[in-house]
């Protein structure tokens, strides 16, 4: 069992029940898939820049990925309906576990200029999305055997009814968020800037952009 799922059963739920007061554990949100999806729309020139990307998403979650198409043709974009724009995976159960293992352990960290996720990173319902610029911080990538710098998106969906529970979970699950405590255990947290400016623009954000 991987050890963030071992650590979410023997310590996250029973402290989320106790903090949001649910009696019966089943009621404890939990992460339910995590999606890596990279968008290229530059590879409509090169099927290169498309098998390039897939290699290093796949690499990256340990599992074959899917290619995503064109739903409508873009005259401007040089896009035909059913043209490959990019790639996805979809993780669930243990393997979920490992890749947010290293997401939050080895990924996050090597993150440049990292002051923290947004806490208001949530879409109303719990889910959590978050946008990473460079897959190079992932251990699996080596930097001398990529073609180019990309990013990604990762969207992590979860069972919580609103935000404030899918922001515990993840916080309990040691997800460094601004001015948020990590999780059981942890006495350390990182506070949050008090810069005005910083503040206002990060309110205007829905998503984290890394």
């Amino acid at each position: 069992m991987a050890q963030l799922k071992r650590y979410y059963k023997d310590k996250v739920v029973p402290e989320l029940a106790k903090q949001f007061g649910f009696t019966n554990t089943m009621r404890v949100p939990k992460i339910t898939k995590v999606v890596l999806n990279m968008g290229l729309g530059e590879a409509v020139a090169d099927k290169k820049i498309l098998d390039n990307a897939t290699s290093d998403l796949e690499s990256i979650s340990g599992q074959k990925v899917v290619i995503t198409k064109a739903r409508k043709s873009i005259a401007g974009f040089k896009i035909r309906d059913g043209w490959p724009i990019g790639c996805k995976v979809t993780l669930r159960g243990e393997r979920m576990y490992e890749f947010l293992e290293r997401l939050v352990n080895i990924a996050i960290p090597r993150i440049r200029d990292f002051r923290g996720l947004s806490p208001k990173s949530f879409d109303g319902r719990g889910n959590f999305a978050m946008g990473v610029n460079e897959q190079i911080i992932f251990p699996e990538i080596e930097y001398d055997k990529i073609d180019k710098l990309r990013g990604l998106d990762i969207t992590i969906t979860t069972s919580a009814r609103n935000d404030d529970e899918g922001r515990a979970l993840l916080s309990a699950l040691r997800f460094p968020f601004k001015g948020v405590e990590l999780g059981p255990g942890d006495k350390s947290s990182e506070k949050e800037n008090t810069d005005s400016s910083k503040t206002d623009h990060e309110s205007k954000t829905d998503k984290e952009e890394i």
